[in-house]
């Protein structure tokens, strides 16, 4: 019995020598904690942009065999100015029913509130091409039109109280990549109250 104990043990022994010699270290980097990436804060800002959907009002639509397609020519341009959409006629649509009615192009949008107009996004004047970093934070912080204390709010569908929260680091790259795009002249109408 003892001599089993013995060899059971001297097995066990062994088994852990062994086990522990064949271990490796893994490496470690050399000053962890310290690594940065460095990205170019145009094509993340391209990157957000597309995830958080800014085509979806700010682009006008062209139809096609699947539906309505962003029409790239005119990317971030907001509503055109010649196509006009007011909500006379379509009181009886949104009256006390609290339903909103889309433009052909899905750029403005009237509803209890009046009509909303997508701005105009590109580098141009007509757009954000006087616009400092500051108002564009303003804007998307505080919902203020042209990121200027004393304008209106920004209206719906405008989902300025999602975007509020992104990064400082994300809010400089969506500004330094719309700055980036070809600017289109398209003066946006102001809103129609209700």
């Amino acid at each position: 019995m003892k001599t089993k104990f013995v060899l059971a043990l001297g097995i066990a022994a062994a088994t852990l020598w062994l086990t522990n010699c064949q271990k490796q270290e893994s490496p470690k980097p050399a000053n962890p904690g310290t690594a940065t990436v460095t990205v170019d804060p145009v094509k993340r800002g391209e990157y957000l942009v597309g995830m958080i959907g800014c085509d979806d009002c700010h682009t006008p639509k062209i139809m096609t065999p699947q539906g309505p397609e962003p029409d790239m020519s005119r990317r971030f341009m907001g509503h055109p100015a010649d196509e006009p959409f007011t909500n006379t006629d379509k009181k009886g649509l949104i009256g006390e029913q609290h339903v909103a009615v889309f433009s052909p192009g899905l750029t403005a949008i009237a509803g209890p509130w009046g009509v909303s107009y997508a701005a105009n996004l590109t580098p141009d004047d007509t757009g954000i091409g006087a616009w400092t970093e500051s108002q564009f934070f303003k804007a998307i912080r505080e919902g203020k039109s042209k990121g200027m204390d004393g304008t209106r709010p920004l209206l719906p569908p405008m989902p300025w109280p999602a975007y509020r929260n992104m990064s400082d680091d994300d809010l400089k790259a969506v500004f330094a990549y719309l700055k980036s795009v070809k600017p289109i002249k398209n003066v946006v109408p102001n809103p129609v109250a209700p």
